[in-house]
């Protein structure tokens, strides 16, 4: 009788874990996927953010809108670039890994904001994030960086020399 007690127990219990954890882990692995990816990579990241700043990151790419597992792959990037490993050769993986996902690899403003607010627990400096998204989007593009709204011919783009004068 004993047995069939804790039998229930941990039937009751592994149940209603699937069930409270059962949303984060698809987002989880609908990023993996579409990233081609190993767990681990958005689990250690979930594991540093913090409880609160996790769940609202799974929360943010368990819909199935395309838009919001974009950004959740550029936030997986500026942490993988910012805080694992700043390295050339790792800059040209994760910019790769992006591209085969078929998502936009460089990084917008919008994308740089929501890596503060989700990397929050880990404080990361503003201005080194802002600088990371200018150097890794000059590197990724011939024609200069992005610059909000701001063009001479309609695109959203411009040239590094004229960003420099105007600022």
């Amino acid at each position: 009788m004993i047995w069939l007690i804790l039998a229930t127990l941990a039937v009751v219990f592994v149940v209603g874990f699937q069930l409270l954890t059962a949303s984060s882990r698809h987002a989880v692995q609908a990023l993996n996927k579409r990233l081609q990816l190993p767990p681990v990579h958005i689990e250690s990241m979930l594991s540093l953010m913090g409880k609160e700043a996790a769940k609202e990151f799974t929360d943010y790419i368990a819909g199935d809108n395309d838009m919001h597992l974009h950004n959740g792959a550029a936030v997986l990037l500026i942490w993988q670039v910012l805080i694992v490993d700043g390295s050339d050769e790792n800059i040209q993986r994760w910019h790769g890994i992006l591209s085969r996902a078929g998502f936009s690899a460089l990084i917008s403003r919008q994308q740089l904001l929501l890596a503060l607010g989700f990397l929050r627990q880990l404080e990361p400096d503003s201005q080194e994030l802002h600088a990371l998204r200018d150097q890794y989007n000059a590197h990724f593009t011939q024609q200069g960086i992005e610059l909000e709204g701001e063009t001479e011919q309609g695109g959203n783009l411009v040239s590094l020399s004229e960003w420099r004068k105007r600022h």
